[in-house]
């Protein structure tokens, strides 16, 4: 009987400290879990991230624009690997080739460069004092403006092609007299065509309000 109710004794110990130890062992997995829901639930729970309209905009344009561009490179790699552009191209620039070639001497590069700066000096007084002078009448033209703007920086690319044209194929720009002579050129005959210009616009504004005036 004594060894029967020890035996009873150390079973129920055993299962008593087994329980225990199963209890401990489940603790920390109940706490992960908890804390795992915890973060899940504080996640759920953020606002969501909005973007503004701006940075969507911006973001769709620079999309928009580097994949223009992608097709663009590609488009021009296609045709620079066709034959019949290639074929088309050396036919626009052979006359062109061909005539500067003929042309290629200092007076000539005299002539191209005042010409241009001739440009330069009409427009740019025409796109300032000339629109100054006809907005003084109580007038502008937004079209002639934009055609004087657009004359402007085409005669100042010429000029700056000529020079380069002169510097590489001729004495004219070695030559300081050539260089000033073709520069007065230029002024003068740029000013004389800015008064050509000049008249023409006040003429046209003159004849606009006659035609306006009722008749008494």
């Amino acid at each position: 009987m004594k060894i029967t109710a020890l035996s009873l004794i150390a079973t129920l110990f055993l299962s008593a400290a087994s329980a225990l130890a199963q209890d401990e062992d489940l603790t920390p997995a109940a706490e992960a879990t908890e804390s795992s829901a915890a973060d899940h639930s504080a996640a759920s729970d953020s606002p969501p991230v909005i973007v503004p309209p701006e940075q969507q905009v911006a973001d769709k344009a620079k999309e928009l624009a580097a994949t223009t561009q992608a097709r663009v490179e590609e488009i021009a790699g296609k045709v620079d690997q066709n034959e019949t552009a290639q074929k088309a191209a050396e036919g626009v620039l052979g006359p062109i080739y061909k005539l500067a070639e003929s042309l290629n001497f200092s007076a000539f590069h005299w002539l191209a460069f005042g010409l241009m700066a001739a440009g330069v000096v009409s427009f740019a007084l025409q796109l300032v004092l000339g629109k100054l002078v006809v907005l003084f009448k109580g007038s502008i033209n937004f079209r002639e403006i934009i055609s004087d703007a657009i004359g402007l920086v085409i005669s100042s690319l010429g000029l700056v092609l000529t020079t380069q044209a002169a510097a590489e194929n001729s004495t004219f720009t070695h030559s300081p007299a050539a260089v000033l002579s073709a520069a007065a050129f230029g002024i003068v005959v740029g000013f004389v065509l800015y008064r050509w210009g000049q008249a023409q616009e006040v003429n046209a504004v003159t004849g606009q309000r006659a035609t306006q005036t009722p008749e008494k």
